[in-house]
């Protein structure tokens, strides 16, 4: 009978067991937003715990055994240290009171632990001491183990309600007689948060450009936001005390027509749709109309080059009040630029790739001006080709199955796109083969590509690697690249 009652005690803590640890982890999938709070680096819980032992006991190794009654009076108090923001050290102790039998334990283990919002499941490992005292019999101790997980309910930064923990309680004793103890212990109650730098408030800034224009010309306004939550989508209300503002990014442009001379801020509030919120602005200056400058225009031929060849800068400049121009004052942020008057060569002579910007200045008798900037391209030269490994497969003899025929389907269609290129077998063996094993892989490959996919069998070197597994690697090597042959030794086919 009593293996009977045990029995069922088990199958009812078992049951208990499965049900909360499957809530458990299917909540993590559940989670929307992370937690806004930073990781507390000690954590402690502190609450009541329900035990069922899930076993019996003997008073002496002549007498019954007597089965372990439900114990509803306990409590567990278990500081956790993190070392991230998920994983930490759990340290258990707790005891439990029943009408025949008292437990205590003190165990540890790792806890991982997924932070949400609002919920933050967790599931550990514990082990370590488990001590039994019976009424009917003397105390003893064993080694236990404990696995199982819960759920915390965020109530403040500092503190969360555990609403359960579920744990799986295994204990082995062997003296004074034989006693395993396989049950369940829940229970709940409140975790106490220390430790853990506070949030950095959410900030933003605003920059305007050009910072002055004349009436008329557009200004870009550019918002960066910091200290947001990452994933979360920030959206983007602008306003400015001048001009028309339109945008809803982290850009928006000013229209200027109409604007009196003088100062405007242009201002913009970030959002993640929750909490955070943050607001600032910038400014831009609203100059008085000058006399009218000569106006410069510039362009490159070619307006693209590579590394090492010349363009040719061309400039026309004409002033509206019809007064004497003269064109100089030019510079190049990369490469040589020489020449001077209406025209400049550029000479990119090692120049990497990217853009390389001249600017030139046209000037009236007036001392008025005008600049431009006109753009060359430039390109590296492309890189040299290279080998390069597209697949392998695995052998359990030498003989080529299915699935490497799969792999050696996509090599043959890469050899008939590009014609020039050729392909490297490397057949491997595993530790206790022969060196011919390794070159009948290789070679069963080739062959499969040569008779049943049409390959040209000169398009196709072998070699052999050792201590590299029962398998073989293939490589395309392109027109003007070679393959790197390091530990791997050519086959010698024999001549048909």
């Amino acid at each position: 009978m009593s293996h009977r009652i045990e029995g069922s005690v088990v199958s009812k803590g078992a049951g208990i067991l499965a049900l909360a640890l499957v809530a458990t982890l299917l909540v993590p999938a559940a989670l929307a937003q992370g937690s806004e709070d930073p990781t507390p680096k000690i954590e402690v819980y502190g609450g009541y715990a329900w035990m069922e032992p899930g076993g019996t006991v003997w008073g002496c190794l002549v007498c019954p055994a007597q089965p372990l009654r439900s114990m509803t009076k306990g409590f567990t108090i278990a500081p956790t240290y993190n070392f991230t923001e998920h994983w930490g050290l759990t340290v258990d102790g707790g005891g439990n009171f029943g009408d025949n039998a008292t437990v205590a334990t003190i165990m540890a283990g790792p806890q991982y632990k997924w932070r949400g919002e609002h919920v933050s499941p967790f599931v550990h490992v514990l082990a370590g001491w488990h001590s039994l005292w019976p009424d009917s019999a003397a105390s003893h101790s064993g080694f236990g183990l404990m696995a199982g997980g819960g759920l915390d309910i965020r109530l403040s930064r500092r503190l969360d309600l555990r609403l359960i923990e579920a744990d799986y309680v295994f204990a082995r004793h062997d003296s004074p007689v034989s006693t395993s103890l396989s049950g369940v212990r829940l229970g709940g109650g409140l975790v106490f948060k220390f430790g853990g730098e506070p949030p950095v408030p959410v900030s933003c800034s605003v920059s305007a450009q050009p910072m002055e224009v004349m009436a008329g010309e557009p200004v870009t306004a550019t918002a960066n936001a910091a200290n947001f939550k990452p994933g979360r989508t920030l959206s983007y209300t602008w306003t400015a005390s001048g001009g028309k503002v339109s945008g809803t990014d982290t850009t928006a442009s000013v229209d200027t027509a109409g604007l009196a001379p003088g100062s405007y801020n242009v201002g913009v509030q970030v959002s993640d749709g929750k909490k955070a919120t943050a607001s600032c602005s910038g400014h831009f200056m609203v100059k008085e109309p000058p006399k009218n400058p000569p106006q410069i225009s510039c362009s490159a031929n070619p307006a693209t080059v590579k590394s090492g060849e010349a363009s040719t800068i061309s400039c026309t400049c004409t002033s509206p009040d019809n007064r004497p121009v003269t064109i100089g004052g030019w510079s190049a942020n990369a490469g040589t630029l020489s020449g001077s008057g209406s025209g400049a060569t550029l000479d990119t002579a090692g120049l990497g790739s990217g853009a390389v910007s001249v600017n030139t200045t046209c000037t009236d008798d007036r001392g008025l001006s005008d600049s431009t900037t006109t753009m060359v391209n430039v390109e590296a030269p492309p890189p040299p080709p290279m080998a390069s490994q597209i697949g392998e497969c695995d052998f359990t003899t030498a003989r080529v199955d299915n699935a490497c025929k799969a792999v050696l389907d996509d090599v043959a269609l890469r050899l008939q796109r590009d014609a020039d290129s050729k392909a490297v077998i490397v057949g491997y063996t595993d530790a206790g083969e022969n060196k011919a094993t390794a070159a009948r892989r290789a070679t069963n490959a080739k062959a499969y590509l040569v008779k049943e996919k049409g390959i040209d069998a000169s398009r196709i070197e072998l070699r052999t690697g050792m201590d590299g597994g029962k398998k073989a690697a293939f490589w395309i090597v392109p027109a003007g690249a070679t393959f790197d042959g390091a530990n791997t030794e050519m086959v010698m086919e024999k001549s048909r």
